[in-house]
């Protein structure tokens, strides 16, 4: 589990996104968005796969495509939510 205290603001480029802020370890990602009942989503290598969890990382970082990704490949390749 990841401590949302560290999570990094998300950039939004676009403004856009409906991404707030993210972090991730070496084999999974939390994204935090802005709305919704559940508003943290932990994806990992085993919940959406190794490669969609490195794109959201990079996407992530770059802070743009990440909700759009997110939406178009894993949608429900979570493993949690909270």
């Amino acid at each position: 589990m990841h401590n949302s205290e560290a999570m990094k603001p998300y950039a939004d480029l676009d403004h856009d996104s409906g991404v707030e802020a993210f972090s991730y370890t070496e084999e999974s990602i939390v994204v935090k968005f802005k709305s919704g009942t559940s508003r943290y989503y932990e994806y990992t290598y085993t919940s959406a796969g190794s490669s969609n969890v490195e794109q959201m990382k990079m996407l992530a970082e770059c802070g743009d495509g990440l909700n759009s990704f997110i939406n178009k490949n894993v949608r429900k390749g979570y493993s949690n939510n909270w």
